[in-house]
């Protein structure tokens, strides 16, 4: 029996992993992986971008961990030599509806705690030369690193200091008992911890509904389609190129991105994926598909947005719609420009009544803690994410008696 089951291979739950182990050095742990290695869904598959915290509710817990998130990932790199660029952020605003939004923005990141300047519409030209717009706001904190990478350097640091990794172990069961819980898997084998975690992505609701708990939400996935521009394009961008979202809209819209090997995308939009796992458009999971139907937040959030879940339809079939929002602030590209690139899917957590819930949610029960809901900017906020679930699970072992594992004094 461990002292703890890890659940995922994603950046959260290999960050959980790491400083775990830090935490708890003489305990026994092992990480369970349905694929054949690290960062194969939501962190191998995002635009690989540094946040600085711009959007989010000031006292949210992605504010603050986003902001936490944005040192601590500069640091780990430093420490692991990983490569990164603190290539900072334009937000772009390209109306005069956008300035007036861009203002609560400005004071948006005002009570983030974020550096920033202000820039008329001839500072962000003589800064981005291939740029359109009346104004923007600039957030040098900003930066684009390889988030498998870092995902790996964690699964590194975990092993070297004795934890295990077990991949190609896909859940199939969970049974929570009153020493522990038992996990099954779709090979045949069976794990025993004490305490299990969950770092799920995905599969967030479904493994807590094994353990016979009602999740209260749904994950709905919903793909974000990129685009590389033309090589020659490498250039066109000197920082990451931001629109300013529509309130309205329940996600940021498309964006120009350095990446870090040097190439630049084009995304993401937001289309209802029809599979929990649906990168491409033709895949399709009638058992998902299903299940979305029959729940009544999943109907309530695509009524309440069905005008613009069609707009971002029509564009993820049409080319020139999703080229024409990037050519309101980069009107110099056409669709010869645009490549094709790996989607990724974003894990939505909905709740009963149809909200898209924003912050990031956690559920815990006796024997186990489960990360339910980290869409964006959850990658730059990994490091202080797996600090948080590891105080958690000290909050847990308080509650535990005869528990074996004992904490590090905190540095």
């Amino acid at each position: 029996m461990y002292d703890f089951v890890i659940i995922g291979g994603g950046i959260i739950g290999m960050s959980t992993a790491m400083q775990l182990i830090e935490r708890y050095p003489d305990a026994s742990m092992v990480l369970l992986e349905k694929e054949s290695g690290p960062a194969r869904h939501q962190t191998g598959h995002n635009s690989g971008v540094i946040h600085a915290g711009v959007y989010y509710t000031p006292g949210s817990l992605k504010a603050r961990f986003c902001l936490e998130g944005n040192r601590a990932t500069k640091a780990f790199c430093d420490e692991h030599g990983i490569r990164y660029d603190t290539c900072g952020k334009m937000l772009v605003a390209t109306s005069a509806l956008e300035m007036e939004r861009m203002k609560a923005l400005w004071e948006r990141t005002a009570a983030n705690g974020l550096e920033r300047q202000w820039l008329s519409a001839a500072e962000l030209r003589e800064r981005e030369p291939n740029i359109s717009g009346l104004g923007g706001i600039f957030v040098p904190s900003s930066g684009i690193v390889s988030y498998r990478e870092v995902t790996e350097a964690m699964a590194n640091t975990f092993r070297q200091r004795g934890g295990e990794i077990v991949y190609g172990a896909e859940v199939s069961a969970l049974k929570e008992h009153a020493a522990g819980v038992v996990v099954h898997t779709k090979g045949g084998q069976e794990y025993e911890g004490a305490t299990l975690i969950t770092c799920s992505g995905l599969m967030a609701d479904r493994l807590v509904k094994m353990l016979g708990v009602e999740p209260g939400f749904i994950i709905c996935p919903f793909r974000g389609e990129y685009f590389r521009l033309s090589p020659q394009h490498d250039r066109i961008v000197n920082h990451l190129i931001y629109p300013i979202p529509d309130p309205a809209m329940p996600f940021l819209g498309v964006h120009l991105t350095r990446m870090i090997d040097g190439s630049v995308t084009v995304g993401p939009n937001a289309v209802l994926a029809f599979s929990r796992e649906g990168y491409r458009k033709r895949d399709v999971s009638f058992a998902d598909l299903l299940e979305m139907a029959a729940s009544p937040g999943i109907r309530r959030v695509l009524q309440n947005n069905l005008r613009s879940g069609l707009d971002e339809m029509k564009n993820s079939l049409c080319k020139s719609g999703y080229l024409k929002r990037v050519q309101k602030y980069c009107p110099s590209l056409t669709l010869g420009d645009l490549h094709s690139y790996p989607a990724g899917v974003r894990a939505q957590a909905v709740s009963p009544d149809g909200r898209l819930i924003d912050d990031f949610l956690f559920v815990t029960t006796r024997r186990s803690i489960h990360t339910c809901n980290a869409p964006s900017p959850a990658a730059t906020s990994a490091l202080p994410i797996g600090a948080h679930i590891v105080s958690k699970v000290q909050e847990l072992l308080e509650t535990q008696t005869g528990h074996r594992a004992r904490a590090r004094p905190a540095a």
